[in-house]
Order: C-alpha cells, then sequence, then structure tokens
C-alpha cells in the first residue's frame, strides 16, 4: 500500500538536484543530498533571517509536505555555492530523507517522497549500507597503477560519476588554479569504475572533503542520472530503472 506521497518539482542544475523547500521557516533553493547526513541551512542565510544558534530542531518542509522536526545545523555552505543561478539556502540530507521511498527522475526534474510505495518491477537493484546516517553502495575505482574497493556514498550535489575522499587521493601534481574538490566541475579522469560488475571506463572524477573515514568516496549526479532512481530508505536499498 502506497501511503501519503509528495511529488514535486525540481530542477538539476550546477550538478546538483535542487528543490524549493523550507527548513526551520527559511524558504528557498535547498540541495537534496542523501551524501549529507545532516540538514543543513547555509550561514549566510540563516544569519539574514535573524538566527544566533548553529544547532536548531526545526521542521522541514518540501513543496508544502512536513516531513518531521529534526536537529538541524548552521554551517558555511560557501563551498557549494559557486555557479548557481540563485543562492543556495541549504542541504536537505539523508536524516530528512530516512524512513522515507524517494522516487527521482532527472529529465524532466521530478522527486516524488512518500513513507511507503508500490513495487516497480524490471530496476537494478543495490544494497545501501549506512555509513554515519549516509547510505553508500558498494564500489571499485582504479586509476591503471592501483585499484581501491570501498563505500560509495549517494552524492546528488556533485557533478561528475565518482570522487575520491581527500583523505584517499590527490591530485599530482597539484595544477595551478584547479579546485578538484569544487563539486560543480569533475576536472579529473579514472581509469575505470566498477559497481555491481559493471564496468564503467575513462570516468569523470574529482575529489570530496569532509567524508566519513569509513567511505572511500562518492557517486555523484553524473552516474545517478542515468537512471530513474528508486531510493527506499525503510528497506535499505537503491534501484535503477532504465529511462523510458
Amino acid at each position: 500500500m502506497a501511503g501519503p506521497a509528495l511529488a514535486a518539482d525540481c530542477w538539476f542544475e550546477n550538478g546538483a538536484v535542487v528543490v524549493p523547500a523550507e527548513v526551520a521557516g527559511i524558504a528557498g533553493d535547498y540541495l537534496i543530498d542523501p551524501s549529507a547526513p545532516t540538514t543543513l541551512i547555509h550561514e549566510t542565510r540563516a544569519q539574514t533571517e535573524g538566527f544566533a544558534a548553529v544547532d536548531l530542531v526545526a521542521p522541514v518542509r518540501i513543496d508544502g509536505l512536513t516531513l518531521k522536526a529534526l536537529p538541524v545545523k548552521v554551517a558555511d555552505l560557501d563551498d557549494r555555492a559557486p555557479g548557481f543561478d540563485t543562492p543556495i539556502a541549504g542541504v536537505i540530507g539523508a536524516d530528512a530523507l530516512a524512513g522515507q521511498v524517494i522516487d527521482l527522475d532527472f529529465k524532466p526534474c521530478r522527486v516524488s517522497i512518500q513513507p511507503q510505495a508500490r513495487a516497480r518491477s524490471g530496476g537494478r537493484m543495490l544494497t545501501l549500507v549506512m555509513v554515519g546516517g549516509t547510505p553508500a553502495v558498494r564500489a571499485a575505482v582504479s586509476d591503471d597503477r592501483q585499484a581501491r574497493a570501498g563505500l560509495f556514498a549517494m552524492d546528488w550535489s556533485s557533478a561528475g560519476l565518482v570522487r575520491l575522499s581527500d583523505r584517499v587521493a590527490a591530485f599530482k601534481p597539484p595544477r595551478e588554479g584547479l579546485n578538484p574538490s569544487a563539486r560543480n566541475a569533475a576536472p579529473g579522469r579514472l581509469r575505470a569504475l566498477s559497481i555491481s560488475e559493471t564496468l564503467y571506463e575513462e570516468v569523470e572524477a574529482g575529489l570530496i572533503a569532509g567524508l566519513n573515514p569509513a567511505l572511500t568516496g562518492s557517486l555523484g549526479v553524473d552516474f545517478w542520472s542515468r537512471w530513474r532512481l528508486r531510493l527506499d530508505m525503510r528497506r535499505g536499498v537503491v534501484v535503477l530503472f532504465p529511462k523510458t
């Protein structure tokens, strides 16, 4: 049986999925990103709205649907802000999505959130592993000299197919003016990415900072946008459906 559902328009911009939302009464454009374990409000926007505290308990609303009240952090999100047409108000994280079933189509961008959903056939299922509140899948990467397998977060706010944690990788030699951790670009290449016995070659890549040390990296929107997605946080799986 399907429960009450939200079906909202979103947009796919600057290597990220963006939704209109409201957190702690602050309405605006929010990134929706399971790789963020905690829902965040941009420090600049919070200060503009008169919030002095950095830790709040507040409801999260997306297009009129209230998900739940939860701990929310005020943080400097300048590293996520460049390149967007309008300022980003914050990030809807995995904590707000916990216990929900999220269907995401990228073109046209449409997101559906509900506590239960009808079964859909024909998809490819990947098992989720929760790491510090972040859903992740198992994958492996190679740069021709060495290979590394591990857990990769579901990242809906970074360009590129894959990003390696800056704890485990670096650009060598570093290039002047290059920010390999910029989320709106993936300036590097990896020889291969392997997920569930499927090989992707010469993949766009970058670095990502601030990940849980148990995570090797993240899989960005250039990977996930190849399918229609179902992120089932209740069952602990993500299902990849062919585009129609």
